[in-house]
């Protein structure tokens, strides 16, 4: 091997750990306001939520929680054990609600149910998750695309639950948040001939995601806002997501050395990049049209109630 051999090398070397190091350079602001804004929107609602007089216009035997926070306590546990408000303020503040959306024309709230949470250990649980995820993947890609990806998840999510669920009020960041786990999987895949441990990687990925979405099974947990919010992230992530080729960028880097021609993405990024787009035109498109129709998903699939909920000797579901 001669000189200039091992030279070349080792540009190229250092110029795949320069690309790397520009796709890492991103400072991540974007989620941190995230996670302001829910964290501000969860006291406005407790501040609106006033237990204490709540609780005495209704001549409840019932006792606030953590009293000594006047009107920001929590509802009794018997109403709301995530230490949160109650129900009807959830409604009044913006929660996704079936009848106001399709019968009183508030769309509004299919993006504005993501910013709300059910109580203080909901919030916790998803700004945690949101650290954990959003700021790498925005340090990586970018506000524009990382935000582009969270809200229109969380929208997406909000479509599917509001084809299912009609007599319960959903909140929360899940279906925003599991449309960044979809986007950290199409991610992957797209890009799969840049990375070295990609089997295990993906092994991961999918373990936590079917995990999540196991719990989802669960009483009161809105398993359809998941699942929505995930697809939608995974056809954003194709769209979005797709890295360049190390050969591409080594050819616009003269410290490299390279010669020749080198197509910036792969024929199957093209080809992913190309479906998406059309799916999530789709499936946007064919959901919104089916909500405000009024129509009850669960008729068209019956199955399906057992996505979001699976009864046992120890709970009931209320698939309606």
């Amino acid at each position: 091997m001669s000189a200039q051999d091992i030279e070349g090398k080792g540009s190229a070397a250092e110029t795949s750990y320069a690309v790397e190091e520009r796709e890492r350079s991103w400072i991540s602001w974007l989620i941190p306001v995230f996670v302001l804004a829910n964290v501000a929107m969860f006291v406005i609602l407790m501040y609106f939520n006033n237990c204490p007089k709540h609780i005495r216009s209704r001549g409840d035997d019932d006792k606030c929680v953590a009293r000594f926070l006047s009107r920001f306590s929590f509802q009794p546990l018997s109403q709301n054990p995530l230490f949160g408000p109650s129900s009807s303020t959830l409604e009044r503040l913006g929660g996704l609600s079936w009848e106001k959306v399709v019968h009183k024309h508030q769309g509004w709230r299919l993006i504005s149910c993501i910013w709300l949470h059910a109580g203080l250990l909901h919030l916790l649980a998803n700004m945690l998750s949101l650290v954990f995820i959003g700021i790498r993947l925005e340090q990586n890609f970018g506000f524009v695309r990382i935000g582009t990806i969270y809200l229109l998840s969380g929208f997406g999510g909000s479509v599917l639950s509001a084809l299912f669920i009609r007599n319960s009020i959903s909140v929360g960041a899940s279906g925003a948040l599991f449309g960044l786990l979809g986007a950290m999987l199409s991610e992957l895949i797209t890009n799969w001939s840049i990375y070295t441990n990609k089997v295990a990687a993906l092994l991961t990925l999918i373990v936590i995601v079917v995990i999540n979405l196991g719990v989802g099974i669960l009483p009161h947990v809105d398993n359809f806002a998941h699942i929505g919010g995930f697809l939608t992230g995974v056809l954003l992530g194709f769209i979005l997501l797709p890295r360049p080729q190390f050969a591409w960028l080594e050819r616009h880097n003269p410290a490299a050395g390279i010669r020749g021609v080198a197509p910036k993405y792969k024929g199957y990024q093209y080809v992913l990049l190309v479906v998406s787009v059309g799916l999530l035109i789709v499936g946007f498109s064919v959901g919104v049209v089916m909500l405000f129709r009024g129509v009850n998903a669960y008729e068209r699939c019956h199955w399906c109630r057992y996505v979001s909920c699976v009864p046992t000797s120890k709970w009931k579901c209320d698939s309606t």
